[in-house]
């Protein structure tokens, strides 16, 4: 006789069913719902951020300031030399440029071609037609009208304040 007759047979253990589920997941099911409603009501309370705000500041204290430099600009009047007004002003406006249109490398352009990038920005101020912007700061003996003076500084002013 083989002892190994004498062994009862083998069972199997029940199948084992996912559902339902122990204890322990119920009660993680329940946690991480609570996670997410919490969440969701806390993503209208949470600050939003916006890329174009945290690479640069707000505009308008810019424009501000830029109004109070060009009203600080000594102008020629009476027949005086306009090269370094007119090299101040070009200054003033290309220091805007670069700060409100980085991508499009206004520093780089010169003559009419920046002329006729600040009157794309704002064709209300008619910079194009003041070729002396561009012209007067590289001639030495530039002078200017006070008619011409006032226009200029006029035009300027209204592309700061007007400029998309």
């Amino acid at each position: 006789m083989n002892p190994l007759d004498q062994l009862a047979p083998l069972i199997s253990p029940p199948p084992i069913s996912w559902w339902p589920p122990a204890p322990g997941w119920w009660l993680l099911g329940l946690l991480s719902t609570l996670c997410l409603g919490l969440l969701w009501r806390l993503r209208h309370r949470l600050p939003r951020r916006n890329p174009r705000a945290a690479s640069e500041p707000p505009l308008a204290p810019q424009r501000q300031e830029a109004l109070d430099e060009l009203a600080r600009l000594s102008k020629p009047y009476g027949g005086q030399p306009a090269s370094h007004w007119l090299q101040q002003l070009n200054a003033l406006l290309k220091r805007l440029c670069r700060i409100r249109y980085p991508g499009d490398h206004p520093h780089t352009l010169s003559g009419r071609a920046w002329l006729a990038f600040l009157d794309s920005r704002c064709p209300a101020a008619g910079l194009t037609r003041w070729m002396v912007l561009v012209e007067g700061a590289y001639r030495a003996e530039c002078r200017l009208d006070d008619k011409a003076i006032d226009g200029l500084e006029q035009a300027v002013d209204t592309w700061i304040r007007k400029h998309v």
